[in-house]
C-alpha cells in the first residue's frame, strides 16, 4: 500500500494517480483512500489538514497523488443583491464558493428557507465544491471562535 505523509497545496509534477474527495472528505489527518486506479493510499499527515482541489499528497517514494473536488449535492444561490446574500451566508459561518453570478453552499433546508426570505433564488445542483478558505489563511471556516470575546 502506498503511504503519503506530506501535502502540497499545488501539484508540481505529473501525478501518478488522483483521488476525488468531497469537501468534508478533504479535511483529514489519517485515512486510507481508494485512488482512481483502485490502488489504496494510507494518508498519515502530521496534523489534520484541509486538502485543496488541485493539491497533492506526496507518497513516501516521491510520487504525487492529485486531489480533485468530487461532485456533491449543493445549493446554487442567485439573486440581484448577491453581495448582500453572501453577507448573510458568511454571517452564519457557512462555507461558500463565490462566483461572479452565483454562490454555492452545501444543501441545507434551513439556509434555503432563510435565503428565499431575503430574495435569493436557490436551485439544487451536483457539482464539485471549492469554497473560500478562512480569512486567516488556507482552510476551513469551522466554528465561531476568533480568539476573542463577544462581550
Amino acid at each position: 500500500m502506498l503511504t503519503a505523509q506530506t501535502y502540497h497545496a499545488h501539484t508540481h509534477d505529473a501525478p501518478i494517480d488522483h483521488v476525488e474527495l468531497t469537501y468534508e472528505d478533504r479535511f483529514l489527518r489519517r485515512k486510507v483512500l481508494t485512488l482512481s486506479s483502485g490502488a489504496k493510499l494510507l494518508v498519515d499527515l502530521p496534523h489534520t489538514t484541509s486538502l485543496d482541489h488541485g493539491g497533492s499528497l506526496i507518497t513516501t517514494d516521491g510520487g504525487e497523488v492529485r486531489i480533485d473536488a468530487a461532485p456533491e449535492p449543493l445549493l446554487e444561490v442567485t439573486g440581484e443583491a448577491l453581495h448582500r446574500i453572501a453577507w448573510h451566508i458568511g454571517n452564519r459561518h457557512t462555507p461558500c464558493q463565490i462566483e461572479a453570478d452565483r454562490l454555492l453552499i452545501q444543501r441545507d433546508h434551513v439556509m434555503a428557507d432563510m435565503l428565499s426570505k431575503i430574495g435569493a433564488t436557490t436551485r439544487d445542483v451536483v457539482e464539485p465544491f471549492t469554497p473560500e478558505g478562512g480569512a486567516y489563511g488556507h482552510g476551513r471556516t469551522h466554528g465561531h471562535d476568533h480568539s476573542h470575546s463577544h462581550t
